[in-house]
Order: C-alpha cells, then structure tokens, then sequence
C-alpha cells in the first residue's frame, strides 16, 4: 500500500519523466502549418533552400503576381547569386561619393554623399537581378488575361515538415492542383500541376524573363518588363521533354533548364517568353532548374520532391526545440506560430554564404545589398537554436571579404579590418549614412564566440583566429584617448544604432560602449585559449573605456546628445541602449539603472509611429536579463505598437517593408534566449518565460546566449 509520501515520490518522478520526455517535434510543427482559404496578397507561401527562393500565390505559381506586388507582397523567383550592375561611363568611385568629417585632430573622407550622381550609381549598384515569372495563362479563342475573380474555392497549405506547398482551387470553373518543392542541393523548383483545362488545352505555363528590377522604387520594386532590346535570352537546347535558355544582360548571366516527365509542348510568343503546356493529359509535371555559370542539369520533380521532404525533415529534428501547448495564457498559441515560420522562413531565407537583404528571396529591398549591423539578427539565433553550420556560412563571407575590409580600415587610418555597412557580394561599401555606423564591427567576434560554444575546439579558434583578431584590431584603433579625464571615447564621427541622432558630433553611444567592452573581451579570451597574453593596449582601452552615460538615473542613448528623456523627439527609432544588456551580458552596466531605463521606454517611448520588428524582441531579451519574463512576454507580443505583426505566411511587415526578416530573426533569438537561457540565467527551466502557471514551456537542445 503507498503511503502518502511515497505516493508523492512517484507522482514526481512521473511528472520528472514527463518533463524529461522528447518533443514531439512534427507535432510542433505541423499544427502550424500555413494554409489559407483566401487570396492574400500579404502571405504568399515559398519554397527555398535559403540561396534560391519560389514564391506562389494562391494559384501554386505567379499568375497574379501584380495584384500581389501592388497590394502586399511580390511573388518572384530569386536567387543569392544572381546580380547585375549598369554600365558606369563616368567611372564612379567610392571617393565621389565622400563627404570630410574632422574630429580628433584630423580629418577624413567618408562615403556619405549619397544623393550625388556618383553616390547614387554607387547605392544602386550591383543590384539584384530577378529570376523569370512562372504564371498560369489562358490558350485558346478565348484565351484572355486571368484575373484573381477567376480563382474560387482557394485551399492553399504549406507542408512544413517536408518543405511543399499544395495550392488546390477552382480555376475558370475546373480543378486545379499545384504541388511545388525547392531542392536543397540545387536551385531547382518542381511543379507538379494537375487540371482537366490543360487536357482540353485551355491553359498553360508562362515563364518570362524580365529585363530586371524598376529602381526607381527602392523597396518591394517591380519587375521592369520595358527594353526587351536591352538583354537577350537564347535557346541552348530544346527537346521534347527539356527547354534550356541562359538569359545574358550586360555582363550579368543565368541559364534556365526546363525538365519535362512526359513530352512538352513548346512556343516563343515573346522575345523572352516561353509558354509550356503537356503534349497530352491533365498533368504537367517539371522542374525549373537555375545556375549562374554553365548549364543546370535537368532534375526529374520526384527526387526534388523526396529531397526536399528528406532535408526538412532533418532541419526540423536537428537543434533546439520549444513546445507551449498546455499553456493556458491567450498569447501562447500566436507565439508558437510565429517561432514555427521564423524558423521555416530563416531555413529558406537566411544562412546563405552571402549575407541576406533584410527582405531575403522574397523581394527586393534596398538594391539587394545586405546590411552588416543585421548579420546578428540574421544569423545569431541558428547558433542558439543547435543549427551553427547556418551561421558559419555566413562567417566565412566575412572571411572571403577580409582583404577588402583590411583596404577599407587602411583608408581610415585604422588597423584591422573595419566592416563595410551595407554592401552587395563584392564587400564595396554603398554611399551613404552606412559607412558610419559602428555596432556591426563587434559581430563577427561576438558570431565567432557563438560558434566556439557550439564547438570549443582548437580548430575553431583557428578558423576565425585571423576573423576575430582583426576586428578586434580595428575596433581598439577607433578608440580615441581623451587626455582631461583620462578615457577613452568612441567617435566622433559616427552614428549610432538609434539613427536619429547627428553624425559629425556623435560620441560615445551606450549600446556600442558596451559592445566595445565585450567584443575585445571576447579577442583577449580568444588569445588566452591560443595560448598568447593579453594583449596590452587592447587591455588599457577595454579597461579605460568611458562610463555608459547616463542622467537621472537612466541610461541615455548617446553622451553627446544626453537627450533621451528630455526630448520626446529622442524617443523613436530603436532604443538601442538597452542592448548592453539584453543582447549583450550587460558589460559597464548597472542593473538598476537599466531596469528604470526598461520602465521607462515601456512608458514613454514613442511606440505609435517609428519602431521597428526587431525592437521588441530585442526589449524582450533586456526585460529577461532583468529578471523580469512577465514584461518580456509582454512587450514580444505587444499588440498595440506598429511593426510587430506577423502574416499567415509568418513575414514581419514593416512600414513600407512587406518583409522584414530581422524581426524573425530576433523574435527566434529573443525566444532562445527566453527558452534556453542565458550565461549567469537563473537555474529554472526556461528562465525567460513567467512562472505563473499559465506558460507551460518545453525546451530542449537549446545554446546559452553569452
């Protein structure tokens, strides 16, 4: 007979064993798998590989990709790779675009003249150059243009365990079934289309090859269909099951190959059109396979589709994990939503060897070009989530660009590498407020020591030995010695990551002072390991650097322009100071000011206009840190502030931004970090979230965030 106290015994060790027990991660997963029942045109569904994207409307392809484009989110076809850059007759170089700033004695040009002819050749290109548009059209004596009242019945679903997007609807009266993968081992997409129109001949496939973007309009641009003369498509080879064309564009190239299961039939209606309809039947089933150089070999759409499911399947059983069902609080289901598509979408967004735009292969934003301080946001939270190979890819472009960053702190009087803002894949700098921020130098060591963790081995250390060292180089010689109170101060000129504040004079921003000090504490812990001293005037500096500024007992954003509470113009855009202890341990920090300086942006901020995605999640990870997961809970998901919704398809719009995938990444780093803990966390299970009762979290696999 169980005495009460042995009954007590059992009962834990049978809730320890619950605890103890796997996620039932396809469970996770596919409960929150994005189906519609409607068109959307701000959550169409894609396929991707995170170098080669395919994204669909509700028919399966592109058909209505204007209606998309003009009233949400554009349906292209992207790859990483491919870019293209105009003719440059005037020979424009990056020192047109300077503009001198003195300060320390000496003056030097920076590149921030990016309204001038040469400055804005110089932001716009390379730029990206789209992949063709995959579109239903109708064939025949009534053939006409398809417009979106032509689709009924819409029962769209993304299959996030196998990574495959089945679109069913009634088109023009007749069934229709589009099933769509990506490849993970080449950029290919297959279509497996399914419709009695295509047995009666009443529809086919349209591939066009636009000339590229329109860049005029600098976020979420059209596709420009004008000057059919100004690039060329060619026929390579054509059979009766496989068409392969390469499209030439100044010095720009790509090849298409088509792969056909059954015989195709195909016509040129267009100098860069193709239309493709099968020979006989209700299916067509193909493969549009895409390369930079040579020609793609043709994929037959079964392996696509079982590689897909394969790799999927494998991302999703790899890393960490996190459960909230039993959770009785409101605002569980949504949140566990959001992580499941983060995650999908930075699986075929992010991670690329070349770093992503803020908008990844979904649109195009800000010419394509990547910007570096984002790189964190983008990448971090792979290393917490048990998945590092996705952010080493992304390392080792920076690795690749080191010689041009060592030219670029050359021309700055600074040792090291210093790191190109935003920049396209050659690691040119772009013209304008860019090449004076400052927080995306500390990342890669900060990225570096993340991947350590995740393997504290001598080969890691001497893989991105020469990565960390060299940033760290650079970021001691921006220091300046500041001889009346004995410090060291950082700018100016510089600007900080809250942009509102004036270039020429900024000096010492909290945030970036705090980064500073981890960032070379992080360089000499690496020295240490290597087996090297301390080096010394990286020691003086880290340890001589200039206090977090602050007044009436809160952090303020800049020393320079102590303004932040004084000024309610001061408090929009990021309120970055609250990173030095969120995203960061909280180097220089003291915790009570921080926590009257969290109170405080939670009350007065200005959350009614300019915030952006990714500020809440990173406010979240501050409230964490403080020892407060009710407020961290809370502000991930405010709902009364702009920038903080999440489509059907999981994307983070922002204002003007249909995308905006540094709000994915930080929510999955905010989450991690919440779910997994963090160096110095209390020693609770998921420390970040609140105790109670009404979250019941489950986590395993996850990394500690330093």
């Amino acid at each position: 007979m169980l005495t009460r106290l042995s009954l007590l015994a059992l009962l834990a060790a049978l809730a320890a064993t619950a605890t103890a027990a796997p996620i039932d991660r396809q469970a996770v997963v596919s409960r929150n798998d994005p189906q519609l029942k409607a068109m959307d045109p701000m959550a169409p569904l894609s396929v991707g590989n995170g170098r080669f994207a395919f994204t669909a409307d509700v028919t399966g392809l592109q058909t209505f990709a204007d209606h998309y484009w003009k009233n949400g989110t554009a349906t292209e076809t992207q790859a990483r790779w491919s870019w293209h850059e105009n003719a440059n007759p005037n020979g424009y170089k990056l020192a047109d675009a300077n503009r001198d700033f003195t300060a320390h004695g000496q003056t030097l040009g920076y590149p921030t003249n990016q309204g001038s002819p040469a400055g804005q050749w110089l932001r716009e290109n390379p730029h990206t150059q789209p992949l063709p548009r995959v579109g239903f059209v109708m064939k025949g004596a009534d053939a006409r243009a398809l417009v979106p009242a032509d689709v009924t019945a819409v029962d769209q679903r993304l299959d996030l365990w196998k990574g495959e997007l089945r679109s069913r609807s009634t088109l023009l009266g007749a069934p229709l079934a589009v099933t769509s993968a990506a490849s993970p081992d080449s950029d290919t997409v297959a279509l497996r289309i399914q419709s009695p129109l295509l047995a009666s001949g009443r529809l086919a496939v349209r591939i066009a090859l636009p000339v590229g973007y329109d860049l005029t309009v600098k976020h979420n641009p059209p596709l420009d269909w004008s000057r059919p003369e100004s690039h060329r498509t060619n026929v390579l080879a054509q059979s009766g099951r496989q068409l392969v064309v390469e499209h030439l564009r100044d010095a720009s190239r790509y090849a298409m190959t088509v792969t056909s299961a059954a015989p195709l039939t195909i016509a040129r209606p267009e100098t860069h059109a193709f239309v493709i309809a099968p020979v006989r039947g209700d299916t067509l089933d193909v493969t549009l396979s895409f390369v930079q150089k040579g020609s793609a070999p043709g994929e037959r759409s079964g392996h696509v589709f079982a590689a897909s499911a394969k790799h999927w399947q494998r991302y999703w059983q790899s890393g960490a994990a996190v459960d909230f069902a039993g959770s009785t609080d409101p605002r569980a289901r949504e949140l566990e939503r959001r992580v499941v598509l983060s995650q999908y979408l930075a699986g075929i967004q992010l991670g690329d060897t070349l770093p992503a735009q803020e908008s990844g292969l979904t649109t195009a934003t800000w010419y394509g070009k990547h910007h570096t301080e984002m790189v964190w946001w983008h990448t971090a939270h792979f290393a917490l989530w048990g998945r590092p190979e996705y952010t080493a890819r992304t390392l080792g472009w920076f690795q690749t660009i080191l010689p041009q960053a060592r030219a670029v702190a050359a021309e700055r009087g600074l040792q090291g590498a210093r790191w190109m803002k935003m920049t396209g894949p050659y690691g040119r700098e772009s013209p304008g407020g860019n090449p004076l921020i400052v927080w995306n130098q500390p990342h890669p060591i900060h990225l570096a020591e993340l991947l350590y963790r995740a393997d504290p081995s001598r080969a890691t250390l001497e893989r991105y030995r020469e990565l960390v060292m060299a940033s760290a180089q650079a970021m001691a010689s921006m220091l300046h010695w500041e001889e009346a109170r004995q410090r060291y101060v950082l700018g100016p000129p510089l600007w900080i990551a809250q942009e509102i504040y004036d270039q020429s004079t900024s000096m010492n921003p909290t945030y970036e002072l705090s980064y500073w000090a981890r960032g070379l504490e992080i360089a000499q812990q690496w020295r240490e390991r290597l087996g090297l001293p301390r080096d010394a005037d990286w020691e003086h500096k880290r340890t001589h650097l200039s206090e977090l500024p602050q007044k009436d007992g809160k952090y303020v954003a800049v020393e320079s322009h102590p303004d932040t509470w004084d000024n309610v113009a001061s408090r929009h855009d990021h309120p970055s100071f609250l990173m030095a202890l969120g995203q960061l341990p909280g180097d220089g920090v003291d915790r009570a000011v921080m926590r009257n300086t969290l109170d405080a942006v939670l009350k007065d901020w200005d959350w009614a206009t300019k915030i952006w995605g990714w500020d809440y999640p990173m406010i979240a990870m501050t409230a964490a840190r403080l020892d407060a997961p009710e407020l961290a809970v809370d502000v991930l998901l405010k709902a009364d502030g702009p920038n903080n919704g999440y489509t059907a398809a999981g994307h983070n719009p922002n204002t003007g931004l249909p995308v905006y995938l540094p709000g994915n990444g930080a929510l999955l780093a905010a989450v991690a970090m919440m779910a997994g803990g963090w160096d110095g966390a209390p020693d609770v299970p998921a420390p970040g979230f609140p105790k109670n009762g009404k979250w019941v979290v489950k986590a395993e696999g996850f990394k500690r965030l330093p």
